[in-house]
Order: C-alpha cells, then sequence, then structure tokens
C-alpha cells in the first residue's frame, strides 16, 4: 500500500494508470466517483493485488476462503467491493492478497447508534472485533433506559464481530449527568438495581461484555467510581463478561477539569480488564480551529496512561470524524460544524481549496470562502492521519483501536487497516 498525494493536473485515470492498477479499485478504496475531480493535496489510497481468484459459477465466498486459506472475514475485508454481503457473479475478481507485509495484530472496536445506515453497517462489520451500540442510560430508580438495538446486534453476530453492552449517564439532553453518576454511586440500593438489571440484559441479548461510560463525575466520587467498576468485574467476569472503562484524556494524575477529576487512572485500571482513552476532541465544536487528534496530544495521553495502566488493557481512541469553523473564530460564539472525512474533501474540490497536511499535528486541514463570501477552516482525518495514530498501538503495545464512531462513512481507513494489521477475532485469535 501506498498513499498518493494529488497533484496539479492529476485524475483518477492518471492515477490509476501511474500505478498500474484498475480504476475502479482506486475508486473502491477511496470512496469515489469515476469522474470525480480531486483536491490537490487529497491522500488517496493505492493498494496492489498480489493474488486474485475469477469466481466461477457455482463457487460461495466460503469455498473460496477456504480454497486459499482465509477466514471469511479476511475475504470481505479484502474486497470492498462486495460490502459484507455474499452476492458473487461468474467472471467476479476477488482479491485474495494484497503486496506488502502486516505491521503488527490489534484489536478494533467501533460505537455506533442504532439509526446507522444498514449498508454501511454490514460492509464495516468484518473490520471489527467487537461492535458497541450506543448507548444504554440510567433511570433514577437503577432501572435501564433502553436500546433499540436489536439490529445492531444481530448484525454484529452475523459478520463474526462480537457486540459489547454500552452504559453511560448521557441524558436525553446529550449531556452527561455527573448528578446521576453520583446518585449510581453513593446509593447503594440504587447500585444494587442498577447491576441486576445490567446482568439480566447483557445476557438475554448475547453480550460479550460491558463498555461504561461515565463522564465529569465529581472529583469526591473518584474512589466510588471506581469501586463501582471494581464491583462491575467481580461480578460479571465469572460469567465470563469483561468490563471496559472510558477515560478521559489525562495527561497527569492531578490534572485539574470537571472532565478529568473524577477519572483515577490508576484505580480505574486496576478495577476493569481494559480501558479507552477517548483520544480526540482537542478541536471540538466551540473551541477554535485545530485537528481532532493532534499526535503530540495522543502521544502524551498515552505516555501517562502507560504509568498507571499495563499496555495490554489500553484501547487508543480514533476519531471518525471532522470539523468545519467558520472565521473569524470568535471564542464564545463561533460553532462549528461536525463532518465525515468524505464530506470533507468534497468540500475542498467543491471550493478550490488545496488539502494542506500538518506534520506536527499529522493531521490534513484547509481554508475555503464559502458562496456568501465568509472564510472557513476545516480539520479531519485522511490516509495518513489514520496511519499514523493506528501506529501508535504496535509501538506501545496497545490492545486495538477504538473508533468514535461508525456512522460517517471513511473507507480509506478500513484499506488503511486491513493493509498493515492482522485484526483479532473475538477472544483474541486472528
Amino acid at each position: 500500500m501506498v498513499i498518493h498525494i494529488v497533484q496539479p493536473g492529476d485524475s483518477v485515470y492518471s492515477i490509476a494508470l501511474q500505478y498500474g492498477i484498475p480504476m475502479s479499485q482506486l475508486v473502491i478504496d477511496n470512496g469515489l466517483d469515476r469522474a470525480a475531480r480531486l483536491a490537490v493535496g487529497q491522500a488517496l489510497v493505492v493498494q496492489f493485488p498480489r493474488i486474485t481468484h475469477t469466481v466461477r459459477a457455482g463457487e460461495t465466498l466460503s469455498g473460496i476462503a477456504r480454497q486459499h486459506g482465509l477466514t471469511l472475514r479476511q475475504l470481505y475485508r479484502n474486497n470492498p467491493i462486495l460490502g459484507g454481503s455474499s452476492v458473487l457473479y461468474p467472471g467476479q475478481t476477488l482479491v485474495i492478497a494484497y503486496e506488502g507485509e502486516k505491521e503488527g495484530a490489534l484489536s478494533v472496536n467501533g460505537y455506533a447508534y442504532p439509526y446507522i445506515g444498514r449498508a454501511l453497517l454490514q460492509a464495516t462489520v468484518p473490520y471489527l472485533t467487537y461492535l458497541t451500540p450506543f448507548t444504554y442510560g440510567i433511570k433514577p430508580s437503577g432501572a435501564l433506559v433502553e436500546l433499540d438495538d436489536a439490529a445492531l446486534i444481530a448484525a454484529a453476530q452475523a459478520g463474526g464481530a462480537a457486540p459489547l453492552m454500552h452504559l453511560s449517564t448521557l441524558t436525553e439532553g446529550g449531556g452527561f449527568s455527573n448528578e446521576l453518576a453520583h446518585l449510581v454511586l453513593t446509593d447503594m440500593g440504587i447500585q444494587d438495581a442498577l447491576v441486576s438489571n445490567l446482568i439480566q440484559t447483557l445476557q438475554a441479548k448475547g453480550y460479550a461484555g460491558l463498555d461504561v461510560d461515565f463522564e465529569f463525575v465529581y472529583a469526591q466520587d473518584a474512589a466510588a467510581y471506581a469501586a463501582f467498576l471494581g464491583r462491575l468485574t467481580q461480578t460479571l467476569n465469572p460469567l465470563g463478561l469483561p468490563v471496559i472503562a472510558a477515560l478521559a484524556p489525562k495527561t497527569s494524575a492531578d490534572q485539574p477539569g470537571l472532565l478529568y477529576e473524577g477519572h483515577n487512572y490508576r484505580s480505574i485500571g486496576a478495577a476493569v480488564n481494559e480501558v479507552l482513552l477517548m483520544t480526540y476532541e482537542w478541536g471540538y465544536t466551540y473551541g477554535p480551529p485545530m485537528a481532532v487528534a493532534p499526535l503530540p496530544n495522543v502521544r502524551q495521553v498515552v505516555e501517562y496512561a502507560l504509568t498507571e495502566i499495563p499496555a495490554g488493557k489500553i484501547w487508543l481512541g480514533i476519531p471518525n470524524y471532522g470539523y468545519d469553523w467558520p472565521l473569524p473564530f470568535v471564542q464564545g460564539e463561533t460553532k462549528a460544524a461536525s463532518l465525515s472525512s468524505q464530506q470533507a474533501v468534497a468540500l475542498a474540490v467543491r471550493y478550490g481549496a488545496e488539502i494542506q497536511y500538518d506534520g506536527r499535528a499529522q493531521s490534513p486541514w484547509f481554508r475555503y470562502t464559502d458562496g456568501r463570501g465568509r472564510a472557513h477552516e476545516v480539520w479531519f482525518e485522511d490516509a495518513r492521519s489514520i496511519r499514523a495514530k493506528l501506529a501508535l498501538i504496535p509501538e506501545y503495545g496497545l490492545l486495538g483501536a477504538g473508533y468514535w464512531n461508525l456512522m460517517r462513512e471513511f473507507p480509506q481507513n478500513w484499506r488503511v487497516l486491513n493493509a498493515l494489521y492482522h485484526i483479532r477475532e473475538p477472544g483474541g485469535s486472528l
């Protein structure tokens, strides 16, 4: 795999010709239109098939996978044109293997809302070790706020991934309730009811574990939160269910701020089986224009986490989104719009913007002026930035990548992931 940076005069046709690959492959791997204009500075994934298979009448995907010693999921990953579907036709060419060596193995988790597009979900599941429907809430009684998760669970199981249950203190208003967290952490009657309801739901729905995300926990509740997570671990592990906890992106034990003070890395790391570092949102809706996950900032969080938690317990959070800020930025007034990597590139093409790449942040960005004459600055993810983030996982010996979230198309991400890494199956096998 190489990452090609579009130069003036490049076209989909000329790039495919330059590398000697089918134009259709370049289109699919990068989510392009055959006639699409390209933005100068745009990153494109280029893969080189090493072994291919021509489908014969009567053959099935599972049979072809067995013939070549592949898992069915790996065959899907090598052939995004299938979109996770088993439908074949005679004469179709499938890629069995690409040129290049893998750089390591990792686990992959992704979060999704119940309304994710069916085709997008089906195409994405083969790349996942786990799929986490977002989110079960908590009522003041300890009952659960139900989630319409049946389709997500079924898709995970059909695609060979394991579903993880997600529990949070997110309210209907879209914010995390520290008061609700305080109630659960300090009222043992409510906590008892919550634990009982969790066990019932986990087992009834066939979940493979529990992912807990309490944010903005009061500083005075930090010890109680770790104790609650430890109780969940002691209760659920004998049932074969691991517990994961999401952690705010801290760089020191005494980091001030409501987001950080209720999360004690050492005590939470000891209390649970695994943790997710939420290493994103440096660039955010109400903040100044900057990368969502600048690599030096991400690295700093990882290096602090490793002083408190074993590497093999740590998931690295990876963003699947960017932001478009209107300029000039005015603190307290300016609001950025969230967008996908595909939408970001489309904006650059539409307005003739040249995409830049910040070598320090390891993130692409550009500026453009809209039809009403207002300037904008956009930061997003591309193949280069994703490659840089994923490389931290083997560098530090981390467990894997946790994507927030799967709701936006980002074909390049999955091509890079598949080209460079073996993806673990649920349970840890390859």
